[in-house]
């Protein structure tokens, strides 16, 4: 995809393109607990938002979105840029973050491509953001630091699009690592690279599905999570987060809470626990011992945060039983979307064949399934002499 995108480019707009491509991403284990200041571990996958830009001499930032076949302008000068709720939401907030944060930006003429599926949960939005803020900062001669990217670009998707996202997705788009996972703490945003098996494929179910309510779940679901750390913190003055509750104070301090308040921290306290305890497993060498891990966080997904549903439930129910899978779960916010499956490399493609075939019987949808490899973060694309004719 890169190499067309020059010449998509100077079709669309004119001049000499710089190209920068920020990938995707799929969490592994450790779901819904980024907005609570806890641990995730996802891993930077080979789908990728690519962004050709090239500077104007004015301070206009023009984007051309090839997936939605649409342009969108916006002036740097004009302070009073305001969300319009449609897809230029997204790479016009980062412009606006990056003003805000004094990094000073030279418009610029955009072209976007995106191979990242869209509404499937892996983050086709981060991809986009994080490729966008790089792209402008090196346009404008800017040094990159990559965690404070993230904080902007998910600043972006809080205050400008107006969703309560976590930092996981932009900090993954940015600090991807070739073959590893991350082990993320969402608080202090420090991370270690995991070593994922080499004899094992990160493939990707797309249920095909994606229930209305998913959006508005996952604020009540924020929601739900800062009433009991309200709660609690009222007699633990140390919680300032679900991060900071062990299962032993959750079961003590239970009479604070209702049964659906229980059963929300009961999930993000235990989800924590399992993704300090699968790093451990995968750098021991241990990568079996993920199985039950993401067992078990399915299970805690679906009937204590309430956020899995039958398509998700059936795909899960059947890839555990295929041959060579080392773990099955759903992955993203829920409500439909995709599962994430490692399964041995020598059983990936008789894997992807029996689960389309038996998912498709059971639901009557036809899946998407996406054998991934765990790829970089955000980086700039060098091109062959031809390409930068």
């Amino acid at each position: 995809m890169p190499k067309d995108v020059y010449s998509k480019f100077r079709e669309h707009f004119s001049g000499s393109p710089r190209l920068f491509c920020a990938p995707g991403r799929v969490n592994l284990i450790g779901e819904h607990t980024d907005y609570n200041e806890g641990f995730v571990m996802p891993a930077a996958i080979d789908f990728s938002c690519s962004v050709a830009i090239s500077p104007r001499a004015d301070r206009t930032v023009s984007f051309y979105s090839e997936n939605m076949n649409e342009t969108a302008d916006a002036d740097l000068a004009n302070t009073g840029v305001r969300a319009s709720g449609g897809w230029s939401d997204y790479p016009i907030g980062v412009a606006v973050m990056l003003e805000r944060a004094g990094h000073a930006l030279r418009g610029a003429n955009l072209y976007i491509e995106s191979d990242v599926p869209l509404g499937a949960g892996l983050s086709s939005s981060a991809a986009i953001e994080v490729s966008i803020g790089y792209a402008l900062l090196r346009n404008s001669g800017h040094e990159v630091d990559l965690v404070q990217l993230a904080k902007l670009c998910q600043g972006a998707e809080n205050e400008f699009v107006g969703a309560r996202c976590g930092i996981m997705d932009q900090f993954t788009a940015c600090q991807g690592r070739t073959g590893q996972a991350i082990m993320l703490d969402c608080r202090s945003l420090e991370y270690r690279a995991l070593p994922l098996p080499e004899d094992v494929d990160l493939i990707v179910c797309n249920t095909m599905v994606k229930h209305q309510l998913a959006a508005g779940e996952y604020n009540v679901r924020r929601s739900e999570c800062e009433e009991v750390v309200r709660r609690l913190s009222s007699v633990q003055p140390g919680v300032r987060a679900l991060r900071d509750v062990t299962l032993p104070q959750l079961e003590e301090l239970r009479p604070l809470l209702t049964e659906v308040l229980y059963r929300r921290a009961r999930h993000i306290v235990t989800e924590n626990d399992r993704v300090q305890s699968a790093a451990r497993a995968l750098v021991g060498g241990e990568a079996d011992a993920l199985r039950d891990l993401m067992a078990d966080s399915h299970r805690s997904l679906r009937h204590d945060y309430q956020v899995s549903c039958e398509e998700l439930d059936t795909m899960v129910e059947i890839a555990s039983r295929q041959p060579g899978v080392r773990g099955a779960r759903m992955t993203g916010g829920g409500f439909g979307g995709c599962t994430i499956n490692l399964v041995d490399k020598e059983c990936s493609s008789e894997f992807r064949r029996v689960v389309a075939v038996e998912y498709h019987s059971a639901t009557g949808y036809l899946p998407d399934i996406y054998i991934c490899k765990a790829s970089s973060g955000v980086h700039e694309v060098q091109p062959a002499v031809q390409d930068a004719r």
